[in-house]
């Protein structure tokens, strides 16, 4: 679910926010700004991952104590509600370990936490697994296969009605994120690519801005700001994600070592968020109206968003997901995008260079994996339900 000069709070390192609250909202000015900054700017934060990733080392040993950290998305509220109900507690005395839930306005600053080894885990794309912490050498677990966006992301294009009316004209997007990975699936599906049209740059908490002003021809989005731009005269939705099912992944990754040497750590995280998708599940009204809150709008508001949403809502759902064939398909399209981009860093010779490890097998280099799907947590969570 996928970031350029954006008007976005200031960001208080994450160390700080710790030692404000066991879970503190990083930069917080308010719940609406928090829902607007979610998902941010890449081309710079890639640099400077990859420079912190370079210096890092593995840390292989047992521990009791971790932290992970999420940014406002509708399919990662989830993480707020079993933060502050004590859901992640429960789980974590359970295994008689702790767990701080820090959230992050910052959504690359929030990865970027997470790959200098400031946190043990992080909610985050499949796309930007890939391109932040395992193209910085950061061997990563997606542990957690919580949904895939379903129509939240989108194409808008102004007194058009088709994707081949994007020729030669100017679209609007956060660079580097999956929303210009969706840009490129949608003029591939017609024969078409960038060298077609002119990307430019555009923060997130800028482009409803942008897009209200008639010179603006065609913008690239997410929810809430997608639903802005539908409500706006003149603009028609010419291709959504859900063209493009179970591609932009929203998942909760963590340190492969970390997980290794604690196992227990990754069974907690599972336990706490599948306890949480069965109050949504059962449409839990008091559940999602306090996540609705938490991500600046209302129940109705945040229902809509989660409509275009794909949750997978139960273990065995996930479990499917992960083992799925398409999984290793959707990957490999996302390595080549990357490539593309020149998000696998400077060194890469091919959209090949980072292994990619899924259940159906391994994408690129199967000596230098970095990036695991595993589904073992969620189906042992499974097989004891």
């Amino acid at each position: 679910m996928t970031q350029p000069a954006r008007l976005s709070p200031s960001t208080t390192s994450l160390s700080d926010a710790c030692a404000q609250a066991p879970s503190a909202a990083v930069a917080s000015d308010s719940p609406a700004v928090s829902a607007v900054s979610s998902k941010t700017s890449r081309h710079a934060a890639l640099a400077g991952a990859l420079l912190l990733g370079a210096s890092l080392s593995p840390q292989a040993m047992a521990q009791d104590s971790f932290s992970v950290c999420w940014s406002v998305y509708a399919g990662w509220m989830p993480w707020e509600y079993a933060d502050t109900q004590g859901i992640v507690d429960k789980w974590a005395k359970k295994y008689e370990i702790n767990i701080d839930v820090v959230q992050v306005n910052d959504y690359v600053e929030s990865i970027n936490q997470y790959t200098s080894g400031n946190v043990d885990g992080c909610a985050m794309t499949n796309m930007d697994a890939l391109t932040l912490p395992a193209a910085s050498s950061v061997d990563s677990t997606a542990l957690i296969l919580g949904d895939y966006s379903d129509g939240n992301d989108g194409v808008m294009v102004r007194d058009g009605d088709s994707i081949e009316s994007l020729k030669d004209r100017e679209v609007n997007l956060v660079q580097f994120s999956v929303s210009h990975y969706l840009l490129a699936r949608a003029l591939a599906s017609v024969g078409m690519s960038e060298r077609d049209l002119t990307t430019t740059n555009t923060g997130d908490a800028d482009i409803v801005a942008l897009a209200s002003n008639t010179d603006t021809q065609a913008v690239v989005t997410w929810n809430p700001q997608l639903a802005t731009l539908k409500d706006m005269p003149g603009y028609t939705e010419v291709f959504n994600s859900s063209d493009i099912p179970g591609e932009i992944l929203d998942l909760m990754v963590v340190n492969t070592q970390t997980l290794k040497d604690n196992p227990d750590f990754g069974h907690a995280l599972v336990g706490a968020w599948y306890e949480v998708m069965e109050k949504m599940k059962a449409g839990d009204e008091a559940a999602l109206s306090q996540m609705a809150d938490a991500a600046g709008t209302d129940l109705a508001g945040y229902q809509a968003q989660l409509a275009a949403t794909h949750m997978y809502y139960t273990p065995a759902e996930a479990v499917a997901a992960f083992n799925a064939p398409s999984l290793k398909d959707t990957m490999q399209h996302i390595a080549d995008f990357s490539f593309a981009q020149g998000l696998l860093g400077e060194g890469a010779p091919d959209a090949g260079f980072i292994g990619i490890e899924t259940p159906a097998g391994i994408v690129g280099n199967e000596g230098n994996v970095m990036l695991r799907f595993d589904p073992s947590y969620t189906a042992a969570l499974a097989d004891s339900q």
